[in-house]
């Protein structure tokens, strides 16, 4: 790994556990155990790096939540099994109540920073117009009734996953989220 992206891969971690404006270089430096020449070798603000960051993450939810499991060539409903399956997973493998990454950023930073907002807004389209070919093709399939909104339901079900780990954030409670995938599961008929 080059120091540029175990800098990056540091500092996620720290911003997702503190928040990005909570986060100082200084925390950044000593977390990664570098300089701040170091540092300025490879990023020109904090906001340089939590751009970097940004990036990263959307690389990352792109490649393992939408390419690896909504855009392959799964039965329809296997892909929405998979998609709740790997967000209960991010969730749970470590008791992990620290919130969406991409979700707490956009909640942070999307009243005070434009370039956030659409880097963010990106992902969460992407997120829906993946799912929403999803439904469609669970429509094709008969599996949901043919008259379905599926961009309207697409929306509904990101925004009950995300309030859902928020809920689970605010609560310290894993379960919120566990019920509203438990929901998502019942409206849409795709059980294991």
């Amino acid at each position: 790994m080059s120091k540029k992206r175990e800098i990056i891969s540091i500092a996620r971690e720290v911003i997702y556990s503190k928040g990005y404006q909570s986060t100082s270089i200084n925390d950044i430096l000593s977390a990664a155990n570098i300089g701040k020449g170091q540092f300025y070798h490879y990023f020109s603000s904090k906001h340089d790096l939590g751009l970097a960051v940004v990036e990263d993450l959307i690389c990352e939810w792109n490649q393992e939540l939408i390419i690896d499991i909504l855009l392959t060539k799964l039965d329809p409903v296997t892909k929405l099994i998979k998609m709740l399956e790997k967000i209960l997973l991010f969730h749970t493998e470590s008791d992990n109540k620290s919130g969406c990454p991409i979700g707490n950023l956009a909640i942070e930073m999307s009243e005070h920073d434009e370039v956030f907002r659409t880097k963010l807004q990106y992902i969460f389209n992407r997120w829906i117009s993946s799912l929403e070919d999803t439904l469609n093709e669970m429509i094709d399939k008969d599996h949901l009734p043919p008259d379905m909104d599926t961009e309207k339901n697409a929306r509904a079900i990101v925004a009950m996953i995300e309030g859902g780990v928020l809920l689970m954030k605010n609560q310290m409670d894993t379960q919120f989220l566990t019920d509203v995938l438990d929901i998502i599961r019942l409206q849409y008929n795709v059980f294991k």
